[in-house]
């Protein structure tokens, strides 16, 4: 298969050893089947053993390697090396995070965001052909935010010092709203507190970026519409 050289500007950074953070060039040959994540995996067998970025399953389903390419949030798993269409590809950490190493990041704020109390399941689409076990009531899957961490990365207004809980944590508690009626006005007194919507600066940037297209300045929109509403 034919391939192409391409370089990749990857932030580097090592708590006490690379640090200050800073850029290092690796220089690849790439096919058009290459995913960044491929790329990354062969930087790091053949050129540099050190180098540390998050992968689990390797189709876009769990989001662990969202980080910057090329200035915008996405997927090292699903995005084509040469569709990106530049002879530089640049890698940094997903912003407003804590770096933990080169292209890892702290996502336990992130986490801590969203409460384990809400419910991740709903009746799953496009299965009326399939027939259900004898001891399963429904199909159930779990909803489309893969966790990623990439809308809070592009957000304007989510950064580390800032108290917003940020556009995932949002676009979740609106989703559990519309999901559990009976929660509503605890969830959008929560969503209207100190750390809620106020904090939104209707950049879209989060929208923008997301990989599954859960929309969470949506989310957020339809917060503020009921809010303006109860208000009233």
């Amino acid at each position: 298969m034919k391939t192409q050289q391409r370089t990749f500007r990857i932030l580097r950074f090592k708590p006490g050893l690379i640090d200050p953070p800073q850029f290092q060039d690796f220089t690849l040959a790439v096919n058009e089947d290459m995913s960044v994540l491929d790329a990354l995996e062969k930087i790091r067998l053949e050129q540099d053993t050190t180098l540390l970025y998050r992968h689990s399953c390797h189709h876009s389903s769990c989001g662990t390697c969202a980080c910057k390419i090329n200035g915008t949030e996405r997927l090292t798993c699903v995005t084509k090396v040469l569709a990106l269409a530049t002879d530089v590809i640049t890698l940094e950490p997903l912003a407003g995070f804590r770096p933990i190493s080169d292209l890892v990041v702290d996502m336990t704020g992130f986490y801590d965001e969203i409460s384990e109390d809400w419910d991740y399941l709903r009746e799953s689409e496009n299965v009326a052909s399939a027939a259900l076990p004898d001891d399963v009531a429904s199909f159930r899957r779990l909803e489309s935010c893969l966790e990623c961490g990439s809308c809070v990365s592009a957000c304007p207004a989510a950064h580390a010092d800032s108290p917003f809980m940020g556009p995932a944590a949002l676009a979740a508690l609106n989703n559990e709203r519309h999901k559990s009626p009976s929660s509503s006005k605890k969830l959008l007194e929560l969503a209207g507190g100190e750390r809620g919507e106020r904090w939104c600066e209707r950049a879209i940037e989060c929208s923008r970026v997301c990989p599954t297209k859960v929309a969470p300045a949506r989310h957020i929109a339809d917060i503020r519409k009921t809010l303006k509403i109860t208000a009233s």
